[in-house]
């Protein structure tokens, strides 16, 4: 008798929370972080979901589980089911605004999916309900859904910056890498938000606008994210020794940052730098001057990075307070789902012998690439020279 054998999931339906919905903040941060963690590396595998939706995912101790790939598209395979019908496939409620003109390749459409998801977690409401018709599941290109703090004031603005963006119609504007999601969901702190929603006459307007360009429906969604396959998430992490201040190995580790970025247009630069505590007790709060150490060391980290030249949306910045410098730039790469990891190396020396440095650690250990950079011995011997 034919049977497939399938993996037993164990852990809690994604539905059962819907329903119980709105979850608190923090809550929902954490389920779209694990969420958004899977698509990351589902999309890695040139896989588009294309039907994302409570029902397909299940929680489980490792993390988010994706169930259900009936309707998913390979990169690099034919689409079989779109040459078969130019139907809509897909869940109404979650489907995303180019799966609704017919489109099915486009990593994006997981994220506007996810999107949605997180709007029902914060806030109780389905952002579309669940339209029956063509005509209805079309709306979604002219009518934007509520802003969730016009529902529930509970929910933080960052948290709403986060999902709206998730739900942008133009795909220029919406989140182009679930990896991207996975950072700003593990660092509200670093969402940037623009401003206030519309308020109720402005986003009247924009749906009489869009109204108007239904001529070129097309032209509402945008284009799609180059298709070209990529080495790895486009979250580059910059690790920098600010301890003694900016100096020359500081200054290398940013040139090669920006040879970094510059090869991947598509990335965005998470800076590190790691405040040193001691085995013993922590680190004094502040130094001799009665300055915050962890406060200078974050002005320190923004005025290294100025000359990146990046905007805001594309930088971020991270003191991280550790035993180990190599375990917490590790840890954080791993967290955050990153790409690749530039360092610096400082001159060899016993104790660095002996117990190895920060940068063979990381080139040891991380899971993604990783840029060592080195200064030349002779300026390396000046540094160091009285």
């Amino acid at each position: 008798v034919p049977y497939i054998a399938m993996e037993f999931v164990a852990g809690i339906g994604l539905a059962e929370l819907t329903n119980r919905a709105p979850q608190p903040p923090d809550e929902v941060a954490r389920i779209g972080a694990e969420i958004a963690k899977a698509l990351a590396a589902l999309h890695r595998q040139k896989v588009v979901h294309l039907d994302l939706k409570p029902e397909n995912i299940i929680l489980a101790e490792r993390g988010a589980v994706l169930l259900d790939f009936g309707l998913a598209r390979h990169a690099e395979l034919p689409d079989l089911l779109g040459e078969e019908s130019s139907v809509p496939m897909g869940t109404a409620a979650y489907m995303s605004p180019e799966q609704v003109l017919g489109e099915r390749s486009d990593p994006a459409s997981d994220i506007f999916a996810l999107g949605c998801i997180l709007y029902q977690l914060a806030t109780g409401e389905e952002p579309f309900g669940r339209p029956a018709t063509f005509a209805g599941m079309k709306r979604r290109l002219y009518h934007a859904p509520k802003p969730p703090r016009d529902i529930d004031k509970a929910v933080p603005r960052w948290l709403e910056a986060v999902i709206v963006r998730c739900m942008e119609v133009d795909r220029s504007r919406r989140y182009g890498e679930a990896a991207h999601v996975l950072s700003d969901l593990r660092n509200p702190d670093q969402v940037v938000v623009a401003r206030k929603s519309a308020p109720s006459k402005e986003r009247a307007w924009g749906a009489i606008r869009n109204f108007f360009r239904r001529t070129d429906e097309k032209s509402l969604v945008g284009k799609a994210a180059s298709s070209a396959v990529r080495a790895g998430p486009p979250i580059v992490l910059a690790a920098v020794d600010l301890a003694n201040g900016s100096d020359a190995l500081a200054g290398e580790v940013r040139n090669e940052t920006a040879r970094v970025l510059a090869a991947r247009p598509d990335s965005w630069l998470a800076c590190v730098t790691v405040l040193k505590t001691e085995i013993v007790g922590k680190t004094p709060d502040v130094d001799e001057s009665g300055r915050l150490v962890y406060l200078q060391r974050l002005v320190a980290l923004k005025d290294w990075a100025r000359p990146l030249h990046l905007p805001e949306d594309r930088i971020s910045y991270h003191v991280l307070e550790a035993v180990s410098p190599a375990d917490a730039i590790l840890n954080y790469a791993e967290h955050n789902d990153v790409g690749h990891i530039v360092v610096g190396a400082r001159s060899s020396s016993a104790i660095r012998r002996h117990l190895g440095s920060v940068s063979t650690k990381v080139v040891a250990r991380a899971l993604c690439s990783v840029s060592v950079v080195r200064l030349k011995a002779v300026e390396e011997e000046r540094r160091l020279s009285p």
